[in-house]
């Protein structure tokens, strides 16, 4: 334990305890304890995802079912199975994850080949889930499928991070990932997987030289699609351009969604009182759903949820920073990206700031497998948050009365 406040030779010695105290007040954690802010951000962010999804698709659920509360209900089943999945997985040891890092990764791999076959199913021209009696979404369990695999890796020697021959496996693993996503095709979770591939390596020491090299392909890969490729997603890039221009084909959503955004305001028109959402805006529920809070709640709404986003994410690298060992600050690390990535990239789309393209906004978007997955990574994060680093004997600073 360090030494309370004491006053040695006409100086003040001010321990670690004494700062902590002043500094951290309620937002410190005992030993052994998870990160009870993270608990309640998480739970705020869900339960806020099932009101909007209430409002968002009101009318849809009436069109498509006949009641006004049918993704209403799945979503809170939904995000009620994710929270106590998320509380199971905060008391299991994160590192029985690394035990089974080789066969999660095997078998996240399986899923996605599975995604060719005649197990496939496909909606609205893409083939993203499989159907093995209930519908799996294997690019959604892929990105934490990586997260375990990159923090495994790089865990067991952080020099293969810093040398070229020790990125190369997990490089052409990601690359291999991120192939057979795009080809369902689903660029925005083939981005988010590179972006979390990405993250992971730099928290593990990656050498900025190979950083430029990876996004030089990149670039590369996007001048492929704009200047080169004929395909679905190059109509998308295209139509990121000038949206209005595609109005009545490809850019209808993201049209809509503008309109959306424009006549919220500063403080919206009020909860429920969405035009867009009245079918006008296709899907209001999934992955539009901000340009529906922006209708409703203004900028002000869209601010103060981004606002708790961004304390989440606070949170997630805080408890990277504590880990007690590299296989869980990496894993928290992946997951900070992740949620930070899938945030970022949401809001782009939906304001035209980005290609078209489908990204879930985490805890809020309509859908069980998105919302599995980002409750159940949280649940590793705050396990991981259970195992944090013995804090020095001694760490003072000296200041002159």
């Amino acid at each position: 334990m360090a030494r309370e406040t004491q006053t040695v030779t006409g100086r003040t010695v001010r321990t670690r305890a004494d700062y902590e105290r002043k500094y951290d007040g309620i937002l410190k954690r005992k030993p052994g304890t998870v990160d009870h802010l993270m608990v309640i951000l998480v739970a705020v962010l869900t339960v806020f995802g099932v009101v909007m999804v209430f409002s968002a698709s009101y009318y849809d659920s009436i069109s498509d079912t006949g009641s006004p509360y049918t993704f209403f209900i799945n979503q809170a089943i939904s995000a009620a199975t994710g929270i106590i999945m998320m509380l199971i997985l905060s008391r299991i040891n994160y590192h029985m994850f690394s035990k089974l890092a080789i066969p999660i990764t095997i078998l996240g791999f399986i899923l996605l080949c599975l995604i060719f076959t005649p197990l496939g199913r496909s909606e609205g021209g893409a083939t993203r889930a499989v159907y093995m009696g209930f519908m799996i979404m294997p690019g959604e369990i892929a990105k934490v499928v990586l997260i375990i695999f990159g923090a495994w890796y790089f865990s067991k020697d952080r020099t293969r991070a810093k040398k070229f021959m020790g990125l190369l496996p997990f490089g052409v693993y990601t690359l291999a990932v991120v192939f057979l996503i795009y080809k369902q095709p689903n660029l925005s979770t083939a981005i988010t997987v590179m972006i979390i591939g990405l993250g992971i390596a730099f928290f593990a020491g990656m050498q900025k030289r190979y950083l430029l090299i990876v996004l030089l392909v990149i670039a590369a890969g996007l001048a492929y699609l704009i200047f080169i490729d004929k395909s679905y997603q190059h109509d998308r890039i295209m139509c990121w351009f000038d949206p209005f221009k595609y109005e009545l084909g490809i850019g209808f959503q993201v049209v809509q969604s503008l309109y959306a955004i424009a006549t919220g305001g500063l403080f919206g028109k009020g909860l429920g009182m969405s035009v867009q959402k009245n079918l006008y805006l296709p899907e209001p529920q999934n992955d539009f759903i901000i340009a529906i809070i922006g209708e409703e709640l203004g900028f002000l709404g869209i601010a103060l949820m981004l606002a708790v986003f961004m304390l989440l994410l606070w949170r997630i690298f805080r408890v990277a920073i504590e880990a007690e060992d590299d296989f869980g600050a990496l894993l928290a690390g992946g997951a900070g990206v992740m949620i930070g990535a899938q945030v970022v990239l949401n809001i782009a789309v939906v304001t035209s700031s980005a290609p078209p393209t489908g990204i879930a906004l985490p805890f809020i978007s309509y859908g069980r497998n998105a919302l599995w997955i980002c409750t159940a990574l949280m649940g590793i994060v705050l396990n991981v948050s259970r195992h944090t680093r013995p804090e020095p004997e001694e760490d003072v600073e000296e200041n002159e009365e």
